[in-house]
């Protein structure tokens, strides 16, 4: 999964014979997950047509303030487009288009919605050699840099003229890749390793029967994804759950029993900043393990149970400088236990659910925690999807770290 999954980018396209490698660029950002809005100049219709982009981007191209040919046409809102995106890239960048985003010369949609955007701006500039190099368009680069925009540098090769040297528009697969390691630098968690437990345990019977637990493992794998989209590099250790994930930032780790479980997390935990237990381990498991199915006999049945080890707890007692998060699903006097768990396991942070409350716990979208840290400081939260759960979560790691 590449960081700009789910993100929502804003091409921007000026006149420049190097506007045909848009469709490519488009094409690369869908592939990528992201969603694409397009804004043209409308010199740049000479050089690939808005359908192409309309076509690949699924969306409509934006060229002008309102369409003069259709009276009822409703005006394109420069600012609700500037607003809409996470990240706006104008490639190619003419000198042209250049020297107007420097200076405010706002005679087109394009730079309306450049002017109005509120999302990090990246540029790639599209010249001929001597253009490139002219004082007047190096005090556009100049000055578009102070503005906190971001030039993606134009490459060597032939130009458009005949003649070779530097002002090519860098190729949409160097454009992108520039991208994605510019928010990688960027993110909170870039350089912290994260250990994150997931779903349930099934503790074996028998070759067909477990014991196990309603556990989906979404919160797990919701907190895995937050954390990687954040910068940090992900184990996540899942027991048997129907999700999956795809993140180049994540690697997963398949585990059924609390013992698998327990190895698993003892092996990494050494190497890692933050471990997170959010996987609902079971604490018991059968003592013996028939070979061979059970046969239905008599009325009763009777399975000798023995405790798991206690996963959070080992981690606990080998914690040097790691920050260590576990979860509490309580039914009762839900506080107290909490604030024990915590000194116990010796948690730097607890996520408190209760069955008590609507919407929280397994088998739903949703989660109603609190969060309780080592000071047994208690900030209750409100119910929401698992997605901002996690969110929420992520951000108490990236506190930490900026305290």
């Amino acid at each position: 999964m590449s960081l700009l999954s789910g993100r929502k980018i804003l091409l921007g396209v000026s006149g420049g014979i190097a506007a045909y490698k848009t469709a490519h660029l488009v094409r690369l950002f869908i592939k990528a997950g992201a969603q694409v809005q397009v804004v043209m100049t409308p010199a740049s219709k000479d050089f690939v047509t808005p359908l192409t982009l309309s076509t690949l981007s699924k969306n409509p191209v934006h060229s002008s303030f309102y369409n003069d040919e259709d009276e009822n046409a409703m005006w394109n809102n420069h600012v609700e487009l500037g607003l809409w995106a996470d990240f706006m890239i104008i490639a190619p960048a003419t000198a042209n288009t250049l020297s107007k985003m420097a200076n405010g010369n706002c005679d087109n949609l394009l730079i309306a919605t450049y002017l109005s955007s509120k999302c990090p701006v990246y540029f790639a500039p599209a010249m001929d050699l001597d253009m490139y190099k002219h004082p007047s368009t190096l005090d556009s680069f100049t000055k578009l840099k102070m503005f906190g925009n971001t030039i993606i540098p134009a490459e060597k090769g032939e130009l458009a003229s005949g003649l070779s040297g530097e002002g090519r528009m860098a190729e949409p697969e160097n454009i992108l890749a520039f991208i994605e390691n510019d928010i990688a630098l960027k993110l909170p968690l870039k350089g912290k390793k994260i250990l994150i437990t997931a779903g349930p345990t099934y503790e074996a019977i028998d070759p067909v029967r477990f014991i196990g637990n309603h556990s989906s493992g979404k919160m797990g794998f919701d907190i895995a994804k937050i954390a990687a989209q954040n910068g940090a590099e992900v184990i996540l250790v899942s027991g048997p759950t129907h999700l999956s994930i795809n993140h180049s930032f994540i690697k997963i780790i398949r585990v059924k029993s609390a013992e698998e479980m327990y190895n698993a997390c003892q092996e990494m935990f050494d190497s890692v900043d933050v471990a997170i237990a959010a996987a609902a381990v079971a604490d018991y498991k059968p003592k013996n393990i028939a070979s061979q199915k059970i046969k239905k006999s008599d009325a009763a049945f009777v399975i000798e149970l023995e405790k798991t080890k206690d996963i959070l707890a080992s981690l606990g007692e080998k914690k040097k400088n790691q920050f260590l998060i576990g979860f509490a699903l309580e039914t009762e006097n839900e506080i107290d236990h909490a604030k024990l768990k915590i000194q116990k396991k010796n948690l730097d942070l607890i996520v408190l659910n209760s069955l008590n409350d609507k919407g929280a716990g397994f088998g739903h979208d949703t989660n109603k925690v609190t969060f309780i840290d080592k000071n047994f400081t208690i900030e209750p939260m409100d119910l929401k999807d698992k997605e901002a759960v996690a969110q929420d979560i992520i951000n108490k790691i990236i506190q930490y770290y900026d305290a």
